[in-house]
């Protein structure tokens, strides 16, 4: 069973940094693609950005050139790096994980889950 725990969401002003953090569970060797989503209530779920087992990353539009997501396989770990952050970045950012190696075309179609980390920008 895979489990997924984020951290590192908090409050910022515009302008400013923020790392998430994931660490994933029940896997010695974790080879799936993962990935960060956020959602606001209301709107649908937003992908961010994924990175498959060897390192290839993709980037949603609203955040190419601002956010870097980044894996330690080592350590079953996942990160993103938000700078340059926006009152419109305001969200619940979820750490997910693929079914396989793979990355899913779409947010909607990870596996897992974790329970997401509140970000919230002021202006």
């Amino acid at each position: 069973q895979v489990q997924l725990v984020e951290s590192g969401g908090g409050s910022v002003q515009a302008g400013g940094s923020l790392r998430l953090s994931c660490a994933v569970f029940g896997y010695t060797y974790f080879s799936n693609c993962l990935g960060w989503i956020r959602q606001t209530p209301g709107k649908e779920r937003e992908g961010l950005a994924t990175i498959n087992f060897d390192g290839v990353t993709n980037y949603g539009d609203s955040v190419l050139g601002r956010f870097t997501i980044s894996r330690d396989n080592a350590k079953n770990t996942l990160a993103l790096q938000m700078n340059s952050l926006k009152p419109e970045d305001t969200a619940m950012y979820y750490c997910a994980a693929a079914a396989g190696y793979s990355c899913p075309s779409g947010p909607d179609f990870f596996t897992y889950w974790g329970q997401g980390t509140q970000v919230t920008v002021s202006s």
